[in-house]
């Protein structure tokens, strides 16, 4: 991964500086823990008490993202052995010090809902309120990280019958497409092309999505295939606030593209963002259906072009600007956001050159964008406006790394995927709320100093 020149993602300094107290506080009050704590306490008041404090549980848990403690083992060693960080975390004097099996029963009920996502969702919203999240731009990437456990070895595949060679006749053709459609059609969501998720609910996407550890592939820097047995992490970041504004846990093998809609989705229905324009991404997202469902919620995509075997355009040069006779690419001038259209005038070589004076090259060229969503984006392909957009997208990228280096995120310690989706929901609600914490704390830190 090469280095990323950027300017800090926040100061964390501010936060860091604080005593213990003041900064679990801090981070800590940005979300509602009374929330968490009514899906995982008692409901009814038969039965044995209730013996446990479930609300400094809960503060524990995220305190060991903070702290970056590695297994709830350490925790407990943690909260057994130093009293001050036991009522750092909300313990009282005379609380028992929960056990290893007491902290699973609490994760198991927090992957039974879904309060650690919400919660995400009201800090966000919250920094929407207080005008911290202003951006007009959203970035999408996806990190991988690797699960506790080895690879299961693979099971042997059964026996099949050998394919009978040679061309089908065409009752055996028409039968084989029948089959074929019949087969597409029961395969789950994400194991469909990418347009069929362009009508289904947020909610069905977000229940069907893969979690399970797989083993997953990427090119690194020198373009040789890396392998890893886990999980993925996608991320939605706003490019200028830095938050995360969707995220979704999914297996390892999951295709990025098919990540894609779930989180445009997300903020479209979820966040009050009426200044968002643009969404940027790379190529591993370049695909018809992202970029139909950018024009349906209303932003530009910002994409970097894949190109897939395809026949050089006649006419256009490699960013399909048009090209004059002589072959000059034309200039990008604007985009008419009532009619949709990209405006293109005449190349400046073309100013003395003869066959524009014979008008045998026209001044301007006008294309609308819905002609080709993929093709033709604004602002257009290969101009400077589009460029220095895309160099944002190194927003997310910058995320990525800060979850791995400083909020855990590579660090899973349980065996399923369903708990590892508990881990990576607790290290992007902590980073949100560090994150509104450490805004606060420099808006406090303006509003003094003036």
């Amino acid at each position: 991964m090469s280095i990323i020149r950027q300017g800090s993602l926040f100061d964390l300094q501010d936060l860091y500086d604080l005593e213990p107290t003041q900064r679990y506080d801090a981070i800590l009050s940005e979300f509602d823990t009374d929330s968490i704590l009514h899906k995982v306490n008692k409901k009814s008041w038969l039965g044995a008490p209730t013996e446990l404090n479930y609300a400094a549980m809960i503060n524990s848990l995220h305190i060991r993202i903070v702290e970056r403690i590695p297994t709830v083992k350490d925790l407990i060693k943690r909260l057994k052995d130093d009293f001050i960080f036991k009522l750092n975390c909300g313990f009282l004097i005379s609380d028992r010090v929960p056990s290893e099996a007491a902290y699973s029963r609490l994760i198991t009920k927090l992957d039974a809902s879904i309060v650690l996502e919400e919660a995400n969702e009201t800090v966000v919203n919250q920094a929407i309120s207080e005008g911290f999240i202003t951006d007009d731009a959203v970035a999408l990437d996806a990190t991988h990280f690797e699960a506790r456990d080895q690879a299961h070895p693979k099971e042997e595949k059964p026996a099949t019958v050998p394919k009978k060679r040679g061309r089908k006749s065409k009752a055996e053709r028409e039968q084989w497409l029948i089959d074929q459609a019949e087969q597409e059609a029961n395969l789950p969501i994400f194991e469909k092309k990418i347009e069929a998720q362009l009508d289904v609910s947020l909610d069905e996407l977000r229940a069907t999505l893969p979690q399970n550890p797989q083993w997953g592939v990427k090119k690194n820097s020198e373009g040789k295939n890396v392998f890893w047995y886990g999980y993925k992490a996608h991320l939605a970041v706003g490019t200028q606030s830095q938050y995360i504004l969707q995220s979704l846990f999914s297996s390892g093998n999951l295709n990025d593209g098919k990540a894609a809609i779930p989180l445009l989705k997300g903020i479209a229905e979820r966040l009050p963002l009426p200044s968002l324009n643009y969404a940027m991404m790379d190529a591993g997202y370049d695909f018809e259906p992202i970029y139909a469902q950018n024009h349906q919620i209303g932003l530009q995509s910002v994409i970097a072009y894949n190109k897939r075997n395809e026949p050089e355009p006649i006419g256009f040069d490699k960013h399909f600007v048009p090209t004059c006779v002589r072959e000059h690419s034309y200039r990008y001038d604007s985009y008419d956001a009532k009619y949709e259209t990209l405006k293109y005038t005449r190349p400046k070589e073309c100013v003395e050159c003869p066959l524009a004076q014979d008008d045998l090259c026209q001044k301007v060229y006008k294309v609308k964008i819905t002609t080709d969503l993929r093709r033709y984006t604004a602002p257009a392909r290969g101009s400077k406006a589009w460029k220095t957009l895309f160099k944002q997208r190194t927003a997310v990228e910058r995320v990525n790394a800060y979850l791995k280096e400083y909020f855990q995120l590579n660090n899973v310690r349980y065996r399923t995927g369903k708990r590892a989706r508990v881990h990576f929901n607790l290290v992007t609600l902590v980073y949100n709320a560090s994150k509104l914490a450490c805004d606060r704390i420099n808006q406090l830190l303006i509003q003094q100093a003036a």
